[in-house]
């Protein structure tokens, strides 16, 4: 079995009553990932969403005016708002199988 047959298999494996309540090692990652996302320094800083905000309005999916270097400078919390439900929406989507995509 290949590495990548070996991963997708374990995504797909069931878990157990556990506290994410996910039903699959797929859907625990989604959770965990989730729950990451309200942590205030998970990389040793605290502005670390914005790693994520900047590309997203570069592509023009958020509004937001960027400075110089190309990092946020200015966000409105309506945009702010949007960002996090579309990154919430990819999230989800990683969780789904190719088998739900068709």
């Amino acid at each position: 079995m290949s590495e990548i047959e070996a991963a997708k298999r374990l995504l797909d494996l069931e878990l157990p009553d556990n506290d994410s309540g996910a039903t699959t090692v797929r859907g625990y990652l989604v959770e965990l990932i989730k729950v990451a996302w309200d942590e205030k320094r998970p990389f040793g800083n605290s502005g670390w969403h914005y790693d994520l905000y900047a590309p997203m309005a570069k592509a023009g999916l958020v509004s937001a005016t960027l400075d110089e270097d190309g990092y946020v400078d200015d966000f409105p919390d309506d945009e702010k708002r949007k960002a996090e439900a579309l990154l919430f929406a990819a999230i989800d989507e990683l969780g789904r199988t190719p088998e739900a995509l068709s």
